[in-house]
């Protein structure tokens, strides 16, 4: 199955890096069994949106594949947010999922640029310990904080595994003034296959949000990617977020709508 969206061509990279991909003719199965409460890293990925009367049947292909999971999660391909017959999914309590897959050939450091922090990959063990801590802080309040420990902490092993094995790095921003210094306030990876290197995860501290330190991460990642021989950089952002207008500052612009259902 020849895929159309870049942002879900991108998904699959860690799909593929961390989990499984099997292409069943019109949808593809995703799993990453390391991380079996990952929504988007365990679900189908359908190549056309649904008709009439797909809501039963979906439904039913995810249930087969994955018996146990406590969340439903259906990609659609595509590249201008089609959506198809999704009411019967909206009344059965699914919400749409719409995200903006922006793209770069080159960035530009943002007017706005903070430059009292230190940027630098992680390296220790405590370097990602405080970016867990940091994942959770940031995470969506819909997310009980247990459960989302149990996501995260397994999201971000393999994360680490793949900076391990030389497939990208995870970047974070670092105090340097003599309070708090050495205090992660911001942080996001960046990973590449071939020509292409995607973002993940963009965080920020909500008492150092608006400081310029989304914008310096966004750059200095993208100057590494490119020194890495990648030619496009792809970031997915939700539309209604101000991150996505950070981006555009540093030179991305928006290049396709992607789509998705989830249940949880």
């Amino acid at each position: 199955m020849l895929l159309e969206s870049l942002g879900y061509r991108t998904d699959l990279m860690f799909a593929r890096w961390n989990g499984e991909v099997s292409d069943l003719g019109e949808y593809l199965h995703i799993r990453t069994p390391s991380n079996p409460t990952y929504y988007w890293g365990n679900f189908l990925l359908f190549k056309n949106p649904p008709l009439e009367g797909d809501f039963e049947r979906w439904s039913a292909l995810f249930k087969g594949h994955f018996p146990e999971a406590q969340h439903v999660a259906l990609g659609i391909d595509g590249t201008r947010g089609e959506t198809g017959e999704i009411q019967t999914f909206l009344t059965a309590g699914f919400d749409l999922e719409k995200s903006v897959v922006l793209t770069a050939t080159q960035t530009h450091a943002p007017a706005r640029m903070n430059l009292e922090v230190e940027v630098r990959p992680l390296k220790t063990d405590a370097d990602w310990a405080a970016a867990l801590e940091l994942q959770i802080l940031c995470r969506d309040t819909q997310h009980t904080l247990a459960s989302y420990r149990v996501f995260k902490t397994a999201q971000l092993k393999n994360y680490r595994l793949l900076t391990d094995l030389g497939l990208g790095e995870w970047f974070g921003a670092f105090l340097t003034g003599k309070q708090e210094k050495g205090k992660l306030v911001a942080d996001l990876g960046i990973f590449f296959s071939s020509e292409m290197a995607r973002y993940q995860v963009v965080g920020t501290h909500p008492q150092y949000r608006r400081q310029g330190l989304c914008g310096r991460l966004v750059f200095e990642a993208s100057q590494y990617a490119f020194a890495k021989g990648a030619e496009t950089l792809v970031m997915v952002a939700d539309p209604e977020y101000h991150a996505a207008r950070i981006y555009e500052l540093v030179g991305f612009a928006v290049a396709e709508t992607q789509v998705g259902l989830q249940k949880f």
